[in-house]
């Protein structure tokens, strides 16, 4: 085996073997769920002086989740659950799909600290997780430790096997095609504020082998806001296996004009698995959102997919009908929701950012 995967990294399997070597793969968004993983916001310093105006919006996230699958949360303690809980039955969600788990965390970035959860059908085990190190995209946020081990608790609490790769990594940083590719920036991936010691080759060869995927296709950037160094979660989406939606700006003064041109041109050259070119669907960039002087991430393509709706955060303005549009032509065979995220943006991130499914097998 690869000197790079040492076998005490796997204290679960002995020879040391990875996902990708026992048939494991990480199944595209639009595969049926078991369940949608939630950390309960709580971090004021996430969205100073406005926390209290997310629930709302939130817990509709949660109701419209719960029409076609659990909804697993992550909170600290009865106190925080009974919070939950109020708004929850306020939004009108189905209540018995929603489950809580006593897991404290640093922040609600579920996407990001949550579990990357594998699959093989065929296996003893048919459900794996992975948890990749976390550090609060390069450090920015301290404390994040009770976040970092969030997988592994949740592998824990379902007697789920754990593979621990030993380097940074975070879900909103890889976009899956579930044919064996991969999606990412190298704004985010190649940022020496997560894995400096690791080339680009290397970073490849731990997302094939802990994602179960074969091929890794490489875009330049992120959109302004982002503080996570440009999460392809807020640009590039694939919509199945060999069609992306993919964001621009129309407005040649933005700053986001020439950063998303530069990723439709780098769309242009990839090539999948089978030699094809991409289908690009362009998808419009909301009007600017900014709040206390600060540009927020706000992008149509931080949506969430869930067995039965395309959930999609809208800004209140007029692109929003024309995005809307966009993606449900996209997902025939779901509704396609929006739900205002002006407030939610203020804490850098939307739904997509907020979530992590869980796959069914």
């Amino acid at each position: 085996m690869n000197s790079k995967f040492p076998q005490a990294a796997f204290p679960l399997f002995a020879n040391g073997s990875t996902p990708n070597s026992l048939g494991y793969t990480f199944p595209a968004e639009w595969a049926p769920h078991e369940a949608t993983w939630l950390s309960w916001p709580h971090k004021e310093a996430s969205w100073p002086g406005k926390i209290d105006a997310i629930f709302a919006q939130y817990a509709q996230f949660i109701k419209v989740l719960s029409w076609s699958e659990k909804v697993r949360i992550n909170v600290a303690d009865e106190q925080m659950k009974r919070l939950a809980l109020r708004h929850i039955e306020q939004s009108g969600a189905d209540l018995s799909k929603v489950e809580f788990f006593f897991h404290k965390t640093d922040d609600a970035w579920c996407r990001d600290h949550g579990p990357a959860f594998l699959i093989n059908p065929q296996a003893e085990n048919k459900k794996v997780i992975v948890d990749w190190g976390y550090n609060a995209w390069g450090g920015k946020y301290p404390p994040f430790d009770q976040d970092d081990i969030i997988p592994t608790l949740i592998g824990e609490a379902f007697n789920l096997p754990v593979f621990h790769p030993g380097i940074v990594m975070e879900g909103g940083s890889v976009e899956f095609n579930g044919a064996g590719t991969i999606l990412t920036s190298t704004c985010c991936l190649l940022n020496e504020n997560r894995n400096p010691h690791l080339s680009k080759g290397e970073i490849e060869e731990y997302l094939c082998e802990f994602y179960g995927a074969e091929q890794v296709l490489w875009v330049e950037e992120g959109i302004e806001g982002d503080d996570t160094d440009g999460h392809i979660d807020d640009t590039i989406r694939f919509v199945n296996s060999d069609t992306v939606l993919s964001v621009v700006e129309t407005n040649i003064y933005d700053d986001n004009y020439s950063l998303l041109q530069k990723n439709l041109d780098s769309l242009g050259k990839l090539r999948l698995l089978n030699g094809k070119q991409l289908n690009v669907i362009e998808l419009p960039m909301p009007d600017p959102v900014v709040f206390d002087d600060q540009r927020l991430p706000a992008s149509y393509a931080n949506y969430y997919i869930s067995n039965k709706h395309v959930i999609v955060p809208t800004y209140r303005c007029e692109a929003d009908d024309k995005a809307l549009d966009i993606i449900s032509s996209c997902y025939p065979d779901r509704e396609t929701v929006g739900i205002d995220s002006t407030d939610i943006i203020w804490g850098l991130g939307s739904f997509h950012c907020l979530s992590q499914q869980e796959p069914a097998v």
